[in-house]
């Protein structure tokens, strides 16, 4: 069967509008769209159909299905032909059990979704392979297209890069000047995208980059393109399937510009409308203390939501003050009796490191998250018998400089690191490095 998606307003307004048409916002209302499958159509399968169909397809070889995005390709985008997609065989990225973190604060049952373990470093390449898959297809069928261009703290220039990269089709970033890691920079360099540093933070490129896209012919891919969550989604659903298809009690994911937490939140839903699963997770979303407007919110009851200038924070890729999908993200957490977490620089910074000692290597952003992680378990929101599932948003290696300076007491922000664990120098003695070596021991 050929199956059926198109774009709608989320907040209700009339229409539908084709996937392979240029358009982030609704005509009428200016709020953002969602993709909307054909449900009725989905249910030509039952629920075990559909399983097996996942199942049977999973990390195996036959294109392009072995991508744990493209595995799923009837719920992502149905309508796009298999030669335009672009794949790096995303998706399958291991749910880490942290057994031995777990124990510490008292849960038994405590997982790790470890996305960074991905083509370019970080889950935003489950979006990318979408929306430039559906790019290649457009420009296949005649559109217009010139570029693809994004935003970016960092992760998100990385993903598009490569992507379009594989396709050839040509890249813009547009990123905050000093304010992402070394090696989230030189990702975008080496697969020849262009790369714009700009002397302001992320909302101000994110406000360049949506006038590019109105006036110079370049499409967008920020998250407020829901192409893009439509992959992030597959993050659930490969969730649920790598538990025998059951359901967490508990997802915490880090939020910056929002778009996450609403994709797993179409992912949970979509199962639970297709019989796949028939409870929801609650929802934790994690944010910076230095860019908290979400928090802020949450505290308020979401009754009103206000920007805030985000201050410099090590968990760099959620340092956003005006989130473009903050009205989705609200829409998930009243969904899923969902919460609101924050955490400051020490907090993160001693978090990811507690989880470290115990066989992670984990960037700032999941620092955030295993930070909101203790808090829950400390006043009992959490409790000792729940399946928590922490999403980890990117590979460590990517922020080695927060590392190495938190280990040398280096890091702003950070006076006193309770775990830093410096090397110890000393002279080529052996006696030196047996006294050393037996102060360790004893």
């Amino acid at each position: 069967m050929s199956y059926r998606a198109h774009f709608r307003c989320t907040a209700g307004c009339s229409g539908e509008y084709p996937l392979d048409q240029v358009i982030y916002r609704c005509p009428q209302c200016s709020d953002l769209l969602e993709v909307v499958h054909d449900m009725d159509q989905l249910r030509d399968r039952s629920a075990a159909a559909w399983m097996k169909v996942f199942d049977d397809r999973y990390l195996r070889t036959q294109w392009p299905y072995g991508s744990g995005v493209w595995g799923k390709k009837e719920w992502v985008q149905p309508h796009l032909r298999d030669e335009n997609i672009v794949s790096m065989y995303e998706g399958g990225s291991n749910l880490f059990w942290a057994e031995r973190h777990g124990r510490g604060l008292g849960l038994g049952d405590l997982w790790v979704k470890q996305c960074g373990n991905s083509h370019t470093g970080s889950f935003k390449d489950l979006g990318m392979t979408v929306l430039v898959s559906t790019v290649k297809q457009m420009i296949a069928d005649g559109k217009p297209i010139r570029a693809i261009a994004c935003a970016s703290t960092g992760d998100t220039s990385a993903a598009l890069a490569a992507y379009a990269a594989a396709a050839g089709i040509k890249a813009m970033v547009l990123l905050p000047r000093g304010k992402v890691s070394t090696a989230q920079l030189v990702q975008p360099l080496a697969n020849g995208a262009t790369v714009l540093a700009l002397d302001t933070d992320f909302d101000g490129c994110m406000a360049i980059v949506q006038r590019l896209a109105e006036e110079e012919g370049v499409y967008l891919a920020n998250s407020m393109n829901s192409l893009r969550l439509e992959g992030q989604k597959t993050v659930a659903i490969e969730i649920v399937q790598q538990f025998e298809w059951q359901v967490p009690d508990w997802v915490i994911i880090p939020g910056g510009n929002l778009g996450n937490v609403s994709a797993l939140g179409a992912g949970f839903l979509m199962m639970q409308a297709l019989g796949v699963i028939a409870k929801l997770p609650r929802i934790c979303v994690a944010q910076a203390e230095a860019a908290n407007p979400l928090f802020q919110s949450y505290q308020d009851g979401f009754e009103r939501f206000v920007p805030v200038t985000a201050r410099r924070t090590h968990a760099s890729a959620i340092q956003i003050g005006n989130p473009v999908s903050f009205k989705k993200a609200i829409r998930t957490l009243q969904r899923f009796g969902g919460v609101v977490e924050q955490a400051s620089e020490a907090e993160l910074a001693d978090a990811a490191a507690r989880a470290d000692r115990t066989g992670m290597f984990n960037c700032p952003h999941t620092g955030v998250a295993l930070a909101a992680l203790e808090k829950l378990c400390a006043r009992g929101a959490i409790r000792q018998g729940d399946r928590v599932v922490v999403i980890s948003t990117a590979n460590g290696l990517k922020f080695t400089d927060f590392k190495t300076l938190y280990h040398e007491a280096a890091l702003a922000d950070v006076p006193s690191p309770k775990l830093a664990n410096a090397p110890l120098v000393l002279p080529s003695h052996y006696a030196s490095v047996r006294d050393a070596v037996r102060k360790v021991l004893d």
